[in-house]
Formats: C-alpha cells, sequence, structure tokens
C-alpha cells in the first residue's frame, strides 16, 4: 500500500471525526496503536492540526463509513494519479495574486486559532507582513469589516506541515521561557527570604541557659 501523506496529523483527524477503531487508524497510518491511543488520549500531537485525507484524495467518506460498520475491516488507500508535490526551495514565500486577498482572514484565523505563534511566524506563513498582521490584530486594517477568519491551510496560503512546524517552536518556546521565569522568580523568593531575617537576630549568639 503506499504511504500515507502525513501520517500523525491524519490519524489526529480520524480520531477526532471518526469512530473508527485504534488498531484500523494505527493499520492505515501506519503508527503504533499505543501511539494513536496517546493521541486520543492527548498526550501525543497535542494542538497539532489534524488532515482530512477525504479533500486530498486519499480517502473517500464511503470507504470510511465501511470501515466503521465493521471493526475488522481495514482501510483502502485511494489510487492518486497526482504526482507529490515538490519540496518548496528556500526563500520568501511567493503569494499567487488571486489568493492575496486572502490573507487578512487567515492572519485572523491564525491569531484566533494559535494565539501561541509569534506575528513573524504568522507573516511568514502566509506571505505577509508584520505590519498587516498588527493591523488585523489590533483591527486597523481597511477591510477589517470583511474580514473572516479562514484556516490558511485550506485557503492553500501554507501547508498544513508549515503550520504544525511553526505551532510546534512557538510553544517549545513559550515552555522555554515559562521554565526560565519560573526559575527567576524563585530565586528572587529566596533572595527576599534571606533578606528578611534581621541581622541581629541572624548575629545573636547562643544563651547557655544552664
Amino acid at each position: 500500500m503506499s504511504q500515507v501523506l502525513m501520517p500523525k496529523a491524519t490519524a489526529v483527524w480520524l480520531v477526532e471525526n471518526t469512530t473508527l477503531t485504534f488498531d484500523q487508524i494505527s493499520a492505515f497510518t501506519g503508527l503504533h496503536p499505543l501511539e494513536i491511543q496517546a493521541i486520543a488520549d492527548g498526550e501525543v500531537a497535542g494542538g497539532m492540526t489534524g488532515y482530512d485525507p477525504t479533500t486530498n484524495g486519499q480517502l473517500t467518506k464511503e470507504e470510511i463509513k465501511r470501515a466503521e460498520a465493521d471493526g475488522n475491516a481495514r482501510l483502502k488507500l485511494s489510487p492518486r494519479d497526482v504526482p507529490m508535490p515538490q519540496a518548496r526551495s528556500k526563500g520568501p514565500r511567493y503569494t499567487p495574486v488571486a489568493k492575496r486577498q486572502d490573507r487578512p482572514d487567515a492572519i485572523a484565523w491564525l491569531l484566533k486559532t494559535h494565539p501561541e505563534l509569534q506575528d513573524s511566524q504568522v507573516a511568514k506563513l502566509v506571505g505577509s507582513t508584520k505590519s498587516t498582521v498588527q493591523s488585523v490584530k489590533d483591527r486597523s486594517h481597511w477591510n477589517m469589516q470583511n474580514v473572516r477568519p479562514r484556516d490558511p491551510v485550506t485557503l492553500g496560503l501554507c501547508s498544513l506541515k508549515d503550520l504544525n512546524d511553526a505551532v510546534d517552536r512557538a510553544r517549545r518556546k513559550a515552555a522555554r521561557e515559562d521554565s526560565a521565569r519560573k526559575k527567576e522568580m524563585a530565586h528572587v523568593e529566596e533572595v527576599e527570604e534571606v533578606a528578611d531575617v534581621d541581622p541581629a537576630e541572624a548575629d545573636q549568639p547562643e544563651v547557655d541557659e544552664r
């Protein structure tokens, strides 16, 4: 069987949107059943956006329904005649003219759904600028009354892999900063406790009452 595109993101979508068993999803995506269970429990791939296999021709809705009706059935990957997408070369992301008007909608969606992303990350994902991101954020964009949050992946402005990678980097950075902040606060509290001790009491010799 051909390899499933983005197996983990596909597994996330199947867990959230179908009644397929862990074994069925495991067999289709190639992931271990325990990893599928961890995804369902929120222990793995937390915050990852699911990848709908029916929108890219990997599965049909009829095939999913067939497998849902029989727990022993195995999903069959739909044949694809479309060539695999080539990796984009490094450099500024080019956004087709026809899609540029969708960028404010995509920015609004990213700001709402993934507030952990930095403005520079949002701008890079949709091929925009930090100033445009800021104008959507503070609602000063010239066309704000017509801006409607829409998924940039669905709009074709970025890939799901790029989105998930950006979210993962942002969350890891936030976790590091939170850890450093807690260590700093603990150090400050320790210093304050030492400062609260009366020097006279600290230097007072013990008196033998015998």
